[in-house]
């Protein structure tokens, strides 16, 4: 089963909590084991998993710009962008045991949009298994 979740998302920097969502298309798909895919297509959004925390999140958000500045670069706008989505990477594989999705306590799924302005991003949720 797949669904295309719609995420609407500031100027990056912009880390949205997506679990519930993709907890509604694993419980709506009836699959029990398996495997859980969250992509998001395009080149400055990214899916990473960690702790739903304010003062982390501003941490990561610190580190990331560190990592990857704005200005200096061959690419014109929005290079920095780009960069920190291949650092992060465009999706994560979660298991499945008994219908949910096997997350520590503390973790939650993010889509990360790293693009220099607002937008509505797709995030493809592939449920697969029996």
């Amino acid at each position: 089963m797949q669904e295309i979740l719609k995420v609407p998302t500031k100027a990056g920097p912009d880390l949205v909590d997506i679990t519930g969502e993709v907890e509604g298309v694993v419980e709506k798909s009836g699959i029990k084991e398996g495997i859980c895919l969250v992509f998001v297509p395009g080149a400055t959004g990214a899916v990473v998993i960690n702790e739903n925390e304010p003062g982390l999140m501003e941490d990561f958000k610190k580190t990331l710009e560190k990592l990857a500045p704005e200005g200096g670069y061959k690419h014109p706008h929005n290079a920095h962008s780009h960069i920190r989505a291949m650092l992060l990477g465009p999706g994560e594989t979660i298991p499945l045991e008994e219908g949910r999705l096997v997350l520590g306590t503390w973790q939650s799924i993010f889509l990360v949009n790293l693009d220099t302005g607002p937008r509505d991003r797709d995030v493809l949720v592939r449920v697969l298994g029996e």
